[in-house]
C-alpha cells in the first residue's frame, strides 16, 4: 500500500515522530499560564503579539499532526485512497506569522515558530507532489465523464 514512491510509512512515521517534538516545544513555549502574568501589565501588545502567535503556531501543528494521522491510517488500512485524497488535505494558503509581531516575541519563540513554518512548507511540498503524481496517473472520473458529454454532444450535432 503505497502512494508513491516518494512517500511511504516510514517517511510519514519520521514525520509524526518530527512533528510530535514540535508540538510539544509549542506547547511548552506558548503555555500562556505564566508567560502572560510575566510581560507585565502594561505590555499589552506584547501580550497580544504572544497570543495571535501561539493561536497561528498551534494551529499550523494542529494542521500538520492531522494530516499526518490522515497518511498513518491510509498506510494501516483504515482510510482507502479515496478518503485520503478527500480528507487528507493540507491548506496551501495557512497565514505566517506577522512580521511586526514576531519583532516582540524572544528569539527562541521567534526560532520555533520558524521551524514549525519550514516543517509545515515540507509537508505541503509532499502533499503537491503526491496529488501532481495522482493527477499524472491518468484522467480522473470528472474529465473522463466531460470527455463522454462532449463526445455526445460533438454525435448529436453531427446527427442534426
Amino acid at each position: 500500500m503505497t502512494i508513491t514512491s516518494t512517500l511511504n510509512a516510514r517517511i510519514v512515521e519520521g514525520l509524526y515522530a518530527e512533528a510530535l517534538v514540535l508540538s510539544d516545544e509549542v506547547r511548552a513555549v506558548f503555555d500562556l499560564s505564566g508567560r502572560i502574568e510575566a510581560t507585565g501589565s502594561n505590555e499589552d501588545a506584547l501580550r497580544i503579539a504572544l497570543s495571535c502567535e501561539a493561536l497561528r503556531t498551534t494551529t499550523r501543528m494542529m494542521h500538520a499532526m492531522a494530516w499526518l494521522l490522515n497518511h498513518r491510517a491510509y498506510f494501516m488500512g483504515e482510510l482507502s485512497a479515496f478518503q485520503l485524497r478527500r480528507y487528507g488535505r493540507l491548506a496551501p494558503d495557512f497565514p505566517t506569522s506577522d512580521p511586526m509581531r514576531m519583532t516582540m516575541l524572544e528569539i527562541s519563540v521567534r526560532e520555533l515558530i520558524i521551524a514549525t513554518e519550514h516543517f509545515y512548507a515540507r509537508l505541503l511540498r509532499i502533499d503537491d507532489r503526491w496529488r501532481e503524481d495522482y493527477r499524472g496517473s491518468g484522467p480522473s472520473g470528472l474529465d473522463r465523464l466531460r470527455a463522454r458529454l462532449d463526445s455526445l454532444t460533438q454525435s448529436a450535432v453531427g446527427a442534426a
